[in-house]
């Protein structure tokens, strides 16, 4: 039996993990929950898996909570309580569900402590990515990754060394947009944005996926994870989203991540890691797929992949104010305070004002990320 501390339990990657859980009753046990202050559906959460502890950042929360669920299970609150929990030391698992940068200090506690994290969120690695590595090596503990792409890319190297690598592919649907760009980017409504033709994401990376900057993510993330150069990092466009990575080898062949598109896999493989469980999930057809079909990345339209790959090569506190900027530009967007076509012309206006800090701390790259956000609420 694998204990689980699931952080983010009330978001959509969060119920995800609980559905995953619930279908495989004696091999995992939820010990831990924690959420930002949706009491109601970690009420409901608790109820049925009988937590050890529940962690809430918000301490208003705290009374509410303790009235509603079991004498047994013990309730903290406040700033660090996500913290406390990500780095409490009995525990097999931290999944790390917390979406966005808020998931860099609970990431960096539980790394800190040795923990085996399976990891959900990209942006973390993406501000600290060297900065996460140096941690890893120190304290030897490891990330899981859950992005459905990191994940065919762990299951691509299956333990072969970084020197064996000639490309890394990581393919993208195209997104919402089809990666094509039929109208004006600011005639572009939040609604089409929103509906992404294969994946039932949260609102954040779905306006990431149809600007293509999801895609840049990833690419920095790749080179964190798996210790791989830029140069060796590559974009490719695949609609129909059933190989979600390809690793070429430096003898010519290439090993492809496919499976259905379905959180549920990745989210399976990096619980039940370093063991494969039986699962029900939807198989492929390979009779019923048709055709698979590949095109570059449209970087004409959708300049991100290229803002993205300048912010990692550039390194230091620039991926930081990258994604500080991004974060904050696509809630202007969702807010209707800006257009779509605002978004990356904003994001790349923060980065060419930023004085990058070449090594940076912890606090350095959180004082970057915010400074970012603050710098793009100054352009409207």
């Amino acid at each position: 039996m694998k204990n689980i501390i699931l952080l983010g339990s009330t978001g959509s990657v969060g119920k995800s993990v609980l559905d995953v859980v619930r279908s495989y009753p004696d091999k995992f046990r939820i010990k831990a929950l924690s959420a930002n202050a949706n009491i109601s559906s970690l009420v409901k959460q608790a109820e049925e898996f009988a937590p050890d502890i529940i962690a809430v950042s918000d301490e208003r929360a705290y009374a509410e909570l303790k009235k509603k669920i079991s004498a047994k299970t013990r309730v903290i609150a406040g700033a660090e309580a996500v913290e406390q929990l990500a780095a409490s030391e009995e525990d097999d698992m931290v999944f790390m569900a917390i979406s966005g940068t808020a998931a860099l200090r609970p990431l960096i506690a539980a790394l800190s402590a040795g923990k085996t994290v399976a990891l959900a969120s990209k942006e973390p690695v993406v501000s600290a990515g060297k900065l996460i590595k140096k941690i890893m090596e120190k304290n030897s503990s490891r990330i899981l990754p859950v992005d459905s792409e990191h994940s065919a890319i762990m299951q691509c190297l299956a333990g072969r060394k970084k020197e064996d690598v000639r490309t890394l592919y990581i393919t993208g649907s195209g997104g919402p947009l089809g990666n094509r760009m039929d109208c004006h980017a600011d005639e572009i409504s939040i609604e089409r944005v929103l509906a992404h033709p294969k994946w039932n994401m949260g609102r954040k990376i779905t306006v990431d996926s149809a600007t293509l900057m999801n895609k840049g993510l990833e690419v920095i993330e790749a080179r964190w994870l798996f210790d791989i150069p830029p140069d060796k990092i590559k974009v490719i466009i695949h609609p129909e989203a059933i190989i979600h990575s390809m690793v070429e080898f430096v003898d010519g062949t290439v090993n492809a991540g496919l499976f259905f598109p379905d959180m549920r896999f990745p989210i399976l493989r990096a619980l039940s890691f370093p063991d494969i469980l039986k699962s029900d999930f939807p198989k492929l057809d390979f009779s019923d797929l048709g055709n698979i079909s590949f095109s570059e990345p449209n970087t004409a339209a959708f300049p991100a992949l290229e803002v993205a790959f300048s912010a990692l090569r550039s390194g230091g506190t620039v991926p930081a104010v990258l994604n500080g900027a991004n974060e904050t530009a696509v809630k202007l967007f969702l807010s209707g305070r800006i257009k779509f076509g605002d978004i990356i012309k904003t994001v790349q206006k923060v980065m060419t004002g930023h004085k990058k800090i070449e090594d940076p701390s912890l606090e350095d790259i959180i004082n970057s990320e915010k400074w970012a956000s603050e710098e793009v609420l100054k352009c409207f």
